[in-house]
């Protein structure tokens, strides 16, 4: 799953005439107009649903997230580090890469694949620790947004149930926002999702992209 890997990143000036004039009759100025503020960091970790697998990047849910903070003239430039089949394993080992330059809102959507492996629980949530320890070391004021993530009981209904558990157990513990399920009202509909029954189509990415908004809106604006 889970593709979120293709990085997405998104003046008023005198005449001549009029700089010429002002210079002959007033002291020279001290300091060049101050350049707009730079744009906070908006990133989106996660594997082929972040990256939009089988479906355009503007139509994944992390670029319509970044058209909708477009829309709003919000302060932020949206990237997409979303990797397909990416693991809590492999986040783990490549998100201080990603996090050469510090971000303002992280939001983490891992762990499909490794309930879909039957990757033992302990390992996804040792993982997912660590993925959180590393963005508080190396972004001590981001926002941490952990998607939710539930799978059907092909590893037996314990594991399903202890899986879905994992993502809350996290957020209490981390004190992150959370997103109860990421795929709400999409997984499980045929008509949702791509032939392999697991991918959004582009009408349910929209669908996505619209739980994800519900969370992430209030901490943008």
């Amino acid at each position: 799953m889970a593709a979120l890997l293709g990085l997405v990143l998104t003046a008023c000036n005198s005449g001549p005439a009029a700089e010429k004039s002002a210079a002959s009759s007033a002291p020279a100025a001290t300091s060049a107009t101050p350049p707009a503020a730079a744009k906070k960091r908006l990133l989106f970790f996660g594997n082929s649903l972040t990256a939009g697998l089988g479906v355009e990047p503007e139509q994944a849910f992390a670029g319509l997230v970044g058209q909708k903070v477009d829309s709003l003239g919000l302060p932020y430039e949206v990237i997409n580090a979303g990797l397909s089949g990416e693991t809590t394993a492999g986040g783990r080992s490549r998100v201080g890469w990603i996090l050469r330059q510090p971000v303002d809102v992280f939001v983490l959507e891992l762990g499909a694949n490794d309930g879909l492996r039957g990757i033992p629980l302990a390992s996804t949530r040792q993982n997912l620790q660590g993925i959180v320890d590393t963005v508080r070391r190396r972004s001590p004021g981001a926002h941490i947004v952990l998607a939710g993530m539930q799978i059907p009981p092909n590893m037996g209904q314990a594991y399903a149930t202890e899986f879905k558990a994992v993502f809350q157990e996290i957020a209490a513990k981390n004190h992150l926002v959370l997103i109860p399920f990421l795929l709400e009202g999409v997984g499980g509909h045929p008509d949702l999702n791509q032939a392999d029954g697991i991918h959004p189509t582009p009408a349910g990415h929209r669908v996505v992209a619209r739980t994800v908004w519900a969370t992430l809106g209030p901490l943008l604006k």
